[in-house]
């Protein structure tokens, strides 16, 4: 719009009646961890690892042995939550974790207010990605599951790429758009996630309500850790 012509012996009523400039974006790219920070699936995933270290007859692991690995490629994540369990027996091991998984798939779904708050990143131009420890086959299903398509510009998954916290996910997702490490914003539910972060020399946000507790994130220095997808919400609007 064309300035009014004012007259300038009024300065501080000029500088009032002039607009606020429009904040800029801080990151171009925001890139999300799937299971327990877009998606519900937390305790399905824990459930289904114990099942499956129980039915190769290993030692089951605790609900926090089981929930720390989250995030983690499949087959390093459960050698890890279960570490008695012979390397022969890995492919079983995987296969009847994908048999518990599948049972109950049709029961997960995504935190509420997740589309609400990506279809509002979206409005203000950013673009957004996924990068997460499953498989790329796994993720496909999952979000047609939840019609997103589309929604995403990007994604990468652990068999695509390297496990977590290894930093190729996000590297291979800053190369594809074209966005420099401090232009980019990883935001998961894990230490996996923001040590990834830190690795690729990003950004990060932590999330509370999914598979780590909080305080092991500080060491890591995210940006902010939410409690709710709305508190989420409301630092992406204000601060990304």
């Amino acid at each position: 719009r064309r300035r009014p012509n004012w007259p300038t012996s009024f300065p501080l009523f000029d500088c009032l009646a002039m607009p606020s400039p429009v904040r800029s974006r801080r990151f171009d790219l925001i890139a999300f961890d799937w299971d327990g920070t877009l998606y519900d699936s937390t305790a399905i995933i824990v459930r289904s690892i114990q099942e499956a270290v129980r039915d190769v007859g290993g030692t089951v692991p605790s609900d926090k042995e089981a929930a720390y690995v989250i995030g983690m490629a499949l087959m390093p994540a459960l050698a890890h939550a279960a570490p008695n369990v012979p390397p022969e027996k890995y492919t079983e091991l995987g296969n009847r974790y994908r048999f518990h998984y599948l049972q109950h798939q049709d029961d997960l779904s995504l935190f509420d207010g997740v589309l609400p708050m990506l279809a509002s990143l979206r409005e203000q131009g950013h673009l957004l990605a996924v990068a997460t420890g499953k498989s790329r086959r796994g993720l496909d299903e999952v979000l047609q599951a939840v019609d997103l398509r589309g929604v995403f510009d990007g994604s990468r998954t652990a068999d695509q790429t390297a496990g977590k916290p290894h930093p190729l996910m996000l590297q291979e997702l800053m190369a594809e758009f074209d966005v420099p490490p401090e232009r980019l914003l990883m935001i998961g539910d894990t230490t996996h996630d923001l040590q990834m972060a830190q690795n690729a020399g990003c950004a990060s946000v932590g999330v509370s309500y999914g598979a780590h507790e909080p305080d092991a994130f500080h060491a890591l220095q995210p940006l902010y850790v939410a409690h709710s997808v709305a508190q989420l919400h409301a630092w992406l609007l204000q601060e990304a």
